[in-house]
């Protein structure tokens, strides 16, 4: 509007004007409320309220709860049930298997996926009923699903829908509720629920843990999908949207090799007009073909991810080589009990409460975790990020060797918090430098003057490939693990997770990469 000099005198400008002029700030404001556009046309997400990230952060203590429970009490379970100690570990490998296989193909369809709901939201869905599914199973003994296998597609819907100063913050309210879904969890388990209302009605205390896990775990996910809407992923061509496959196997998989048509799909459809009635996306032949592809583009993935994964690999290693027997550890290593006794024996007794003050041991791992989140913080300027990550891995070993060597009931309860400082390094710092590396990609397109979306590298894959560790974890320590236990006792688990975590952390001193 022109300024008059009765404007300058205080006069009030014409109703008319000062309608405009609101409705410009109003302007501004929706402006300010929605996600920026960088120079690249890379969509900026807007700052998220910690209430928001908080929210977000329910799904991980939705997960870990169940995870606390599963890796408690599974082995002893399955031990006082008579199962040879060469075949308890075998157990760990059907639901590993599963998500070592499945788990680059969710990542890869949430990338390319183009539901109205969001790309993320729909596959956490689908994976959390198959949790509730598998713990209902469990209640009959039938079998039991790994609470891993959701964790990749939050971590990609976090990186979505935050900056990423946000991503940080949202790593470590990850990292805290996971560490406090862990101490309730194993606090759970410590209860005697056999003397309880729920243990009378039902046949046994472990259906009423499980139970309590599956009403924990669907309130947690039902918070964690209304938390932060996700803006849908459009295509202009709806023939190149899904798993197709990649003619060129150097390339890796991503939303932009799909707009440049570096899939053969749209090659093949192009020749030959389509019946009526056929899918148009892809053939069947080439959905066969999808897994071999995926494998490719993850061998094919930047030297400084593939490095990422084996420290991760290594970090998990060891860390799962504790904690899955750690409370039979408690039973028969340091209490002196026998899951094979008679249950009315002394020896057995002794075992459960062996089993029972493991669960208190984890407990403190759990609340250990969630305090090393918030420390992270205050030390991250100060050693960065390879300084956390070489810290973890090292305290861990140390904690474990000690451990294996003295296995004392106090002493192995106060190093039980150096396995806190492990967990919440492998659930933030791996994650972290993802995100590292994909800013550092956006810059260097932003400087190019790139189309950001054009070369931009699929979360969904990238954190799909880091997740995978924990399967492939399990498949390994599945196969081995049982073998060590059966000819040198539970007391190699703890040996051989320190000495996998000082191999780690070699590893993560002179083979990660780090930015800046």
């Amino acid at each position: 509007m022109t300024l008059t000099e009765q404007s300058f005198q205080g006069s009030p400008p014409p109703p008319s004007e000062v309608a405009k002029a609101d409705m410009d700030n109003t302007g501004e404001k929706e402006k300010a409320a929605q996600p920026s556009m960088a120079r690249t046309g890379v969509l900026v997400p807007k700052q998220r309220a910690t209430g928001r990230l908080i929210m977000h952060s329910m799904a991980m203590f939705g997960r870990e709860f169940c995870y606390a429970v599963e890796a408690a009490f599974v082995t002893p379970v399955l031990l006082s049930v008579g199962l040879p100690k060469n075949l308890y570990s075998l157990v760990w490998l059907i639901s590993p298997i599963l998500g070592f296989v499945l788990q680059p193909v969710v990542g890869s369809a949430s990338d390319h996926c183009a539901c109205t709901w969001g790309r993320r939201r729909p596959y956490i869905l689908g994976l959390g009923i198959i949790m509730l599914v598998g713990m209902a199973l469990y209640l009959n003994g039938d079998e039991m699903i790994s609470a891993d296998f959701i964790d990749g597609p939050i971590k990609a819907y976090l990186f979505d829908v935050c900056s990423h100063q946000d991503k940080e913050k949202g790593l470590h309210y990850h990292a805290l509720f996971t560490g406090l879904g862990g101490a309730l969890g194993y606090l759970t388990g410590a209860v005697d629920w056999g003397e309880t209302v729920l243990g009378y009605s039902l046949t046994s205390e472990f259906q009423v843990i499980f139970l309590l896990s599956a009403l924990v775990f669907l309130i947690c996910l039902i918070v964690h999908l209304r938390s932060i809407p996700e803006v849908p992923l459009r295509y202009g061509n709806e023939e190149r949207k899904l798993l197709l496959e990649v003619t060129e196997p150097y390339k890796y998989s991503s939303i932009a090799e799909i707009k440049n048509g570096y899939f053969a799909c749209t090659d093949l459809n192009a020749t030959s007009k389509p019946k009526k009635g056929t899918d148009t996306s892809c053939t069947e032949a080439q959905r066969r073909m999808t897994l071999k592809s995926l494998l490719k583009t993850l061998l094919s993935m930047p030297s400084h991810y593939r490095c990422l994964c084996v420290s991760h690999l290594f970090g998990w290693m060891a860390f799962l080589s504790n904690m899955l027997f750690f409370t039979d550890f408690m039973g028969q290593v340091v209490y002196q009990g026998s899951p094979y006794a008679s249950h009315n024996s002394t020896l057995y007794h002794t075992y459960r409460r062996g089993v029972e003050v493991g669960c208190w041991g984890l407990c403190i791992n759990a609340i250990a975790s969630s305090a090393y989140s918030y420390l992270q913080k205050v030390l991250l300027p100060y050693i960065g990020l390879k300084g956390l990550y070489f810290i973890g891995y090292l305290l861990f070993g140390l904690g474990t060797g000690l451990i294996g060597l003295f296995p004392n009931v106090y002493s192995t309860l106060v190093l039980c918090s150096l396995f806190g400082v492990m967990s919440s390094t492998l659930y933030t710092v791996p994650f972290q430098l993802i995100a590292e590396y994909h800013k550092e990609e956006e810059d260097l397109n932003l400087q190019q003057k790139e189309q950001g979306t054009e070369h931009a590298r699929g979360k969904g894959i990238d954190c799909a490939a880091l997740t995978c560790m924990v399967q492939l974890a399990q498949i390994i320590l599945g196969v081995g693990l049982g073998l060590l236990v059966s000819v040198a006792g539970s007391g190699v688990t703890v040996i051989s997770a320190s000495m996998v975590a000082l191999i780690g952390c070699c590893f993560v001193a002179f083979c990660v990469r780090y930015v800046g």
